[in-house]
């Protein structure tokens, strides 16, 4: 099936009882055993499944070509899941621009249990450098946050392969979208599920997509059973309502992200863009090779300095100022404000989501603010 298919299908089961076209919120904890103790529905207690978190975990699991699929309350707890799965003293790969908020868990709640060197990872022979032999995952995000660098997941992927080190891609930017980093060759793809798909900004959620049912994989679902960070039966319900339209909410996202880019460029107050799609993108050529689309996230400069960049923040009437992205209203964000001391991006950076107004209206904004 197509991915707009799969979006509509994939996360729903009509109710056998009711006949109910879409599946109804199941919000009990615990589920009743047949006459000689076993589960005849499947489900013995919500903290292990759910049948609204199955739906869940099956639409994911398909749109991203994926073998299994699990479900957590939030990016970073999927983020940790696979952290808490590794055993004591591997050793990480990770990008030199990877998200702060997983960046900070490895130095502040994994050292001392698990080593780690923050690289280019797109540059092999930074990387060869790197790798040691209890090196047991290399940690990818592509499109980066807030950079918009790009990973060649192939190169990566074949350099991991010859020593059996696992390749995990954050794939929150592109979404199945624009990119399956499974199909390129990756072992697991994680997504914060807050951002597109939820795609409202009213939910929290995250996602581990394998690529193969491994043991590697059961430590991670054993982690998730155990740990217990999983989404509410009420957040996979609204999860998988919004999934259904993601496919058609980000061709639009992706419109106007381009045309954005194309007003900003060209603007005399914009030092610089940042987007894959661009051909002045440093990776744009590896961004053709393995994206479908190039997503609805831009980064740019302003000219001067981060005084210049919040007045321009400031001055903006439809684009709020808040953090997150993935949401059908445009956001802006000035980035390094909120990564901390260590941060990569320069604070003349503005970090945008391109959300589904009409352009004329966004495009108008800015040129009010800048």
């Amino acid at each position: 099936m197509k991915i707009e298919t799969i979006a509509v299908h994939a996360g729903n089961h009509p109710d056998e009882a009711s006949k109910a076209v879409i599946q109804p919120i199941v919000l009990s904890t615990t589920f009743e055993r047949a006459a000689d103790g076993s589960y005849p529905g499947g489900h013995i207690y919500s903290r292990s499944s759910n049948p609204n978190r199955t739906m869940l975990e099956n639409v994911l699991a398909k749109l991203e070509g994926g073998a299994d699929a699990a479900a957590f309350s939030s990016g970073n707890a999927a983020g940790m899941a696979v952290f808490q799965s590794l055993p004591p003293g591997t050793h990480i790969i990770a990008p030199d621009d990877m998200y702060h908020g997983l960046r900070n868990q490895l130095k502040n709640l994994f050292a001392g249990i698990l080593t780690f060197d923050f690289i280019d990872v797109n540059d092999s022979e930074v990387l060869q450098a790197h790798i040691k032999k209890e090196t047991g995952l290399i940690w990818i995000e592509t499109p980066s946050n807030p950079l918009l660098k790009v990973t060649d997941i192939k190169m990566v992927v074949a350099m991991a392969k010859k020593t059996g080190i696992k390749v995990a891609c954050d794939n929150t930017f592109a979404t199945p979208v624009c990119q399956q980093p499974l199909a390129l060759g990756a072992d697991l793809v994680m997504h914060s599920s807050t951002k597109y798909f939820g795609g409202h900004s009213d939910l929290m959620g995250g996602a581990l997509i394998t690529k193969e049912k491994s043991e590697w994989w059961q430590k991670i679902r054993q982690v998730q059973e155990m740990g217990g960070a999983i989404p509410s039966p009420m957040d996979c319900y609204m999860l998988v309502r919004s999934m259904k339209t993601l496919p058609y909410r980000m061709r639009g996202h992706i419109h106007n992200a381009q045309l954005l880019v194309d007003f900003l460029k060209k603007h005399p107050k914009v030092e610089s863009v940042m987007y894959p799609g661009l051909p002045s993108h440093p990776q744009h050529e590896i961004a053709k090779r393995q994206m479908i689309s190039f997503g609805g996230m831009l980064s740019f400069c302003v000219k001067g300095d981060e005084s210049e960049a919040k007045r321009v923040i400031n001055g903006l009437k439809l684009f709020t100022q808040a953090t997150s992205l993935g949401g059908v209203e445009s956001l802006i964000e000035h980035r390094a404000s909120v990564e901390g001391p260590d941060t990569k991006t320069p604070f003349n950076l503005l970090r945008v989501s391109a959300g589904l107004e009409h352009i004329d209206d966004l495009v108008a904004d800015l040129t009010q603010a800048l």
